[in-house]
């Protein structure tokens, strides 16, 4: 059990973004944008059926899972067969190699899985295909936060393939019941003082974590990034305010150590693990590295919504979403095979593989959620959640995020230096 949660991190960000993708993996996709205008134009439409070729990074999960939902594509599509053209485990490599296919007008990609960070930048330079007229796909049954992760500018670019969320864990045998609000968390905490632990743990260390944590945080108080255009700041609102507020009080009063701005996913996981914490904010593979041998806390935790202001707060996604290149011949074959990989029976297969589906109703499915008890709990923090900034110079935000984000915990800076300093290099990125 414990490696299906492990894995499901690894859909996060492309740990790329956190542990080992989530985000999970604490990499950075390269800046390589160029702008619709510099892109090669695709020779024809390409509205024919027959072959495809579908690309992804490696796959790690436990089933194999994109093979087997190949294997059964191909068994009723004999004449439209789909080849699996696996990349390296490494998110930059992956996306370099698309930019580099892309750039050239080159046909030999048709379906393009896109960590969901990527998803804007190649919709900006029309590598992908608006999934709109006979490209549409039906969203019935499809959890709607997913597919805002595959928005760009009010349009639909690509379909949700498997997701991921963030949880807050927490001492089953400190805390009986959950808080549900950031203020509970707080009131409780003196428990931790009690037990000589700290109260809070996540990922505080400058990398792709810190954009993450920061910007659950924000988005929990109603705050952004950037505008739907994916280019223009959105920091100066009293919602990005309160959050910067609430990271910068919950450092200045221990309830965040100093040390979690050392923390990445391991880091803050193997802490809570040792029993050094009262919760945790993780992924969800920290379900099963719990209960192995060697955890102190085996037994005696549980997961719930991270807390917002309110009520549940706004969990960042991680996970894969599935585009048609703008340059394959056979487009209306890469658009039902998409349809087909979000199909019930192909989605039951991501959920047996280590992934996180994107159908909403397998996260109370009996089979699974006796295999996986977290599962409901977590559709409700994928149901509350919301993208990174949705912007084709992703890197580069998320790079001014994270300095001023940490300058913020450190003091060396003001909350209205960082946002008007966010405010200028968000500009900045999309000016380029």
């Amino acid at each position: 059990m414990a490696s299906y949660f492990r894995r499901s991190a690894i859909a996060a960000t492309a740990l790329s973004m956190l542990v080992i993708s989530a985000c999970s993996s604490d990499t950075t996709t390269s800046d390589t944008t160029t702008g619709a205008d510099e892109t090669t134009a695709a020779a024809d439409d390409g509205d024919g059926r027959g072959p495809i070729t579908y690309v992804e990074g490696r796959d790690t999960s436990e089933n194999q899972h994109i093979q087997q939902i190949i294997e059964l594509w191909n068994q009723q599509n004999p004449d439209e067969q789909v080849t699996f053209q696996e990349q390296p485990n490494d998110a930059d490599t992956t996306h370099d190699n698309y930019v580099q296919q892309l750039q050239a007008g080159q046909s030999d990609y048709d379906v393009l899985g896109l960590d969901v960070i990527w998803t804007a930048e190649f919709a900006a330079n029309d590598w992908i295909v608006p999934l709109e007229g006979e490209y549409a796909v039906d969203n019935t049954g499809i959890i709607p936060a997913t597919v805002a992760s595959a928005t760009y500018n009010g349009t639909q670019y690509a379909a949700p393939k498997n997701t991921n969320g963030g949880l807050l864990f927490y001492r089953t045998d400190l805390v009986p019941t959950p808080p549900s609000t950031w203020g509970e968390l707080l009131d409780s905490c003196t428990i931790a003082a009690e037990n000589n632990i700290n109260c809070y743990l996540g990922q505080f260390s400058q990398y792709e974590g810190l954009t993450v944590n920061a910007s659950e945080i924000i988005n929990a108080n109603g705050g952004s990034f950037v505008a739907e255009d994916g280019l223009t700041p959105a920091v100066d609102t009293p919602g990005t305010r309160a959050g910067l507020e609430q990271i910068q009080q919950a450092f200045e009063s221990g309830v965040i150590p100093q040390v979690a701005t050392t923390y990445k996913e391991t880091e803050s996981q193997q802490a809570f693990q040792d029993g050094g914490a009262l919760y945790l904010r993780n992924w969800p593979y920290v379900y099963g590295t719990a209960a192995e041998e060697g955890s102190q806390i085996i037994g005696n935790y549980g997961v719930a919504p991270l807390p917002g202001p309110t009520g549940p707060g706004a969990s960042t996604l991680g996970g894969y979403n599935l585009a048609i290149s703008a340059f394959s011949n056979n487009k209306l074959t890469a658009h039902d095979f998409i349809e087909f990989m979000q199909s019930p029976e192909a989605q039951r297969i991501v959920a047996e593989g280590a992934f996180p589906p994107v159908r909403a109703d397998l996260y109370n499915d009996p089979a699974l959620v006796e295999q996986y008890p977290y599962l409901p709990t977590l559709l409700t923090s994928i149901e509350n959640a919301v993208p990174r900034p949705v912007t084709p110079f992703y890197p580069a935000v998320s790079a001014v995020i994270q300095e001023n984000v940490a300058g913020v915990i450190s003091g060396s800076k003001t909350i209205d230096a960082a946002i008007t300093d966010m405010q200028a290099g968000i500009e900045s990125a999309g000016s380029r």
